[in-house]
C-alpha cells in the first residue's frame, strides 16, 4: 500500500512497548488521527526530534481499512517549537494549544481552517509572548467550533450592548446585560470586548507588536475557557497551570 502523505501537527505521544510511540496527529488532509511510530525512539533518522509536541511536520504514514490506528512511517520537521527558546510559560502555552485541539477536534475530520489558526499562532508564540497569542487561539477556537455566540448584546432580552456592562455566568452561554445578570456572575469589560472584535479583524501577526501582561484580557480568556470547558465537559488540565504562572 502506497504511504499517504500531509502536513501535520504533533500534539501527543504515548510509549507503546519498548521502542515504539503512539501518536496523535492533527494532520492537514484527513484531521487527526492516530498511529503508532514503530521504533521511534531508536530511529534518528526516521523522526528524529519531529515527534516532540506542536512540531509541524510532513508525515508519511499507511492507513489501512479495519484498523483503528495508523502506521506512521517518518516525519520530516517544518518548523519546531524547540528552534525558540525554550521557557517555562512558553511550553505551557504550547501545551495548552495542543491540548485544546486534541479536546475539540473530533477525529478524520480535516478543518483547514483551524490548521491555519494553529499554524499562526505557533508562529505567534516563538518568541517570549504568550498571553496574546492564548487569548487569540481561545477565543477563535471557540468561534471555529461553533461554541461562540453573539457578543455584542445580551443572550436574554437582546439588548445591544454600546459600551454598557456585561456579564458572563459559568453555567450559560453568551453575555448578558446589567438587568438579566444571575447570582454568581462575572463582569467581562469593554475593553476586553473590544479586544475581541479587533481579533477578529485582523490576523495574530498584525496584532504581534502589542505587549500584553497576564492581566490583560483576563476576563475574555476566563469566559473563553467556562464556555469550552462546558461544552468538552472537562476541565482542561494546562488551564490551571497558565493560572499559576506568576
Amino acid at each position: 500500500m502506497a504511504l499517504k502523505e500531509s502536513e501535520a501537527i504533533v500534539l501527543r505521544t504515548y510509549p507503546l512497548r519498548e521502542a515504539d510511540l503512539l501518536v496523535t496527529l492533527f494532520t492537514r488532509a484527513e484531521g487527526k488521527i492516530h498511529g503508532v511510530a514503530r521504533a521511534a525512539k531508536k530511529s534518528k533518522r526516521r523522526f528524529g526530534g519531529a515527534l516532540e509536541p506542536l512540531t509541524y511536520v510532513r508525515a508519511y504514514y499507511e492507513d489501512r481499512e479495519q484498523r483503528e490506528l495508523a502506521r506512521l512511517d517518518s516525519c520530516e520537521i517544518l518548523e519546531s517549537p524547540l528552534a525558540s527558546k525554550v521557557t517555562y510559560p512558553r511550553v505551557i502555552a504550547l501545551g495548552h494549544v495542543a491540548e485544546l485541539l486534541d479536546e475539540l477536534l473530533p477525529d478524520r475530520e480535516p478543518n483547514d481552517a483551524v490548521f491555519r489558526l494553529a499554524l499562526a499562532v505557533l508562529a505567534a508564540m516563538r518568541g517570549s509572548e504568550v498571553w496574546l497569542p492564548i487569548t487569540y487561539f481561545e477565543l477563535w477556537m471557540t468561534r471555529l467550533m461553533g461554541y461562540l455566540p453573539d457578543l455584542s448584546e445580551c443572550m436574554v432580552c437582546g439588548r445591544p450592548f454600546n459600551g454598557s456592562r456585561a456579564f458572563f455566568h459559568a453555567l450559560s452561554d453568551g453575555l448578558i446585560c446589567l438587568q438579566d445578570k444571575r447570582l454568581a456572575s462575572s463582569e467581562i469589560s469593554a475593553d476586553s470586548r473590544g479586544l475581541a472584535d479587533l481579533m477578529f479583524r485582523l490576523p495574530v501577526e498584525k496584532l504581534g507588536t502589542i505587549s500584553w501582561s497576564k492581566t490583560q484580557a483576563a476576563d475574555l480568556r476566563k469566559f473563553l475557557l467556562q464556555t469550552l470547558q462546558r461544552h468538552i465537559e472537562k476541565n482542561l488540565v494546562t488551564a490551571g497551570m497558565l493560572e499559576k504562572i506568576a
